[in-house]
């Protein structure tokens, strides 16, 4: 387990009754701050739910004041539009930082559960660009079932060895919208084909002509997602 202890801003459970929990994962260059704001919309529909939104590990390399879960030096969009069968070294790159910072966050999440007393069942994550990435990495190869990942506007990194690490099969869904400039729709279409093949109980939500964002309509559908599997 790294050392490296996590800390980002928290909202408590609405009712004052912890029964689950949301981890909000943030993406490159910015930091837990940026996705706590989803968590008193979420609270209406989750009262028993206290949401964590920790900052990533490393100072952002491109920002002087934002954080990085791993390095997106050799990022290049068009990456993401190839076919994963022909992607290229960069983005196998981008794998290995996803897999090397899952340490820290899988610390992160064993904390939280043991200071509230619950199990990975209760558990869900929310991640957003470089946090979904993140959550999709860690999900699958985590050694107790999640009860869930909501990933916004990412990607799998390293679908290819998916298959031989596989631990637990938390349920998935990913949001994206159609006109994403800075990770397109096609990272999720990829997802979706590889965490599908691999036994998956995932689904796909594109968002007509939304940028890089969360709007309206993907927080209901995030909403709805984690209500099922947290209640």
């Amino acid at each position: 387990m790294s050392n490296i202890t996590l800390e980002g801003p928290t909202f408590p459970a609405a009712s004052g009754n912890t029964k689950s929990i949301v981890i909000l994962l943030h993406g490159y260059g910015a930091d837990g701050n940026d996705l706590i704001g989803l968590a008193p919309e979420l609270a209406k529909f989750l009262p028993d739910t206290v949401f964590y939104a920790p900052n990533a590990p490393h100072p952002c390399e491109m920002s002087p004041f934002g954080r990085q879960w791993f390095s997106l030096a050799s990022y290049d969009p068009e990456f993401l539009r190839r076919d994963a069968d022909t992607m290229p070294a960069a983005l196998k790159a981008l794998a290995e930082g996803a897999r090397e910072n899952t340490a820290s966050l899988a610390g992160f999440i064993d904390e939280v559960l043991a200071a509230h007393q619950l199990t990975a069942a209760n558990l869900a994550l929310v991640g957003f660009s470089q946090g979904t990435m993140m959550a999709l990495q860690l999900g699958p190869r985590h050694g107790d079932k999640l009860a869930g990942i909501v990933g916004f506007s990412g990607a799998l990194l390293g679908n290819d060895t998916l298959a031989g690490e596989i631990v637990s099969r938390p349920p998935v869904t990913l949001i994206h919208g159609s006109a994403d400039p800075v990770v397109p729709i096609q990272a999720s279409r990829m997802a979706l084909t590889a965490l599908k093949e691999n036994g998956f109980d995932v689904t796909l939500h594109e968002r007509p002509g939304l940028p890089h964002g969360i709007d309206g309509e993907g927080h209901t559908i995030a909403a709805d997602f984690l209500k099922k599997h947290l209640s």
